[in-house]
């Protein structure tokens, strides 16, 4: 058993992450009925955003930058874990701008456009931060080993899945808890409903896309020194989101959440056993899941359906 802990202990981690980036892509679908092929790219610029708010590169070579740098680690790193997934959903805002004139068209025009916004994000991540692996630096507490009951761990993944439970919590209780959460859930299900009782759905949409771009952006942050930081790294992101919300159920917040456990156990246990299976691990699950029950793990029965 205690062989096969930090395997389990991995692929939850990973899960809860997952369950961080599909929450945001799940939203914008629900809402939007736009699948969010940049929701990837979103992911990686909050990651470097991150990066630059914390080596304070935005400050050139000045005394601010000298002060900045010269503020404890901890410091930066909290403030790049604020202002990474801020200036991600800026971009997001953007992003849906540029996607109102296709509402109300055939989805491939979304789709189109948000496959070429991924490809432009990934060019000017080239440009501005270069093409080569990068890192993001950790502060002491959360760096290095933990000895817990036999068991020697990263702390940085137990503060990774305390951090993502945490804030899928807090989606949870601004979905269930607040006005805008409110609004939000009436519009996944009928969007006219909620422009017939007198809100703007255009502030609607980009409330939820700034929103789901956050999402995308604080996972990006949390998840790059587990996954490391390249320009592509948002690719490998989007696949599994998409996964995850077809096999949790599309519109459906905990089968996100559970999907992306289940995709985070399959690819962190086939990884230490069968590292070539890990990838394919994701897509046998899908298969086994739509297979057997094709709205999804907990997916609201179509009216189609006997």
């Amino acid at each position: 058993m205690m062989a096969v802990l930090p395997h389990i202990l991995n692929g939850l981690t990973l899960g809860l992450l997952f369950a961080l980036i599909a929450l945001g892509f799940t939203l914008i679908v629900g809402v939007m009925e736009v699948i969010n092929l940049a929701h990837g790219s979103l992911f990686a610029l909050g990651a470097y955003f991150a990066l630059t708010v914390l080596g304070g590169d935005w400050l050139g070579a000045t005394a601010a930058a000298e002060w900045w740098t010269s503020l404890p680690l901890a410091s930066r790193y909290i403030a790049a874990l604020i202002f990474g997934p801020i200036l991600a959903a800026g971009a997001g805002l953007l992003l849906e701008m540029c996607l109102r004139p296709t509402y109300g068209k055939a989805p491939l025009y979304g789709l189109l456009l948000t496959f070429g916004a991924a490809l432009v994000i990934e060019e000017a991540i080239r440009l501005v931060w270069g093409t080569g692996e990068q890192h993001l630096m950790l502060p002491r507490s959360i760096d290095g080993a933990v000895f817990v009951g036999g068991l020697i761990y990263s702390k940085y993944k137990f503060f990774a899945a305390a951090f993502s439970a945490a804030a899928i919590v807090a989606v949870w209780l601004f979905l269930e808890r607040t006005p805008y959460g409110a609004i939000i859930k009436a519009g996944s299900h009928d969007s006219e409903m909620v422009r017939a009782l007198g809100y703007d759905l255009s502030r609607l949409r980009l409330l939820v896309f700034g929103f789901g771009a956050s999402l995308a952006g604080l996972a990006g942050v949390v998840m790059v020194p587990i996954w490391g930081l390249r320009p592509h790294v948002g690719i490998d992101v989007v696949i599994p989101a998409f996964l995850i919300i077809v096999v949790g159920g599309i519109g459906s917040f905990w089968g996100a959440v559970v999907a992306a456990i289940m995709v985070g156990l399959a690819v962190g246990l086939t990884g230490a056993y069968a590292g070539a299976w890990a990838t394919m691990s994701m897509y046998i699950l899908l298969i086994l899941v739509v297979g057997f029950r094709s709205r999804g793990l907990l997916g609201r029965k179509s009216a189609l359906e006997n």
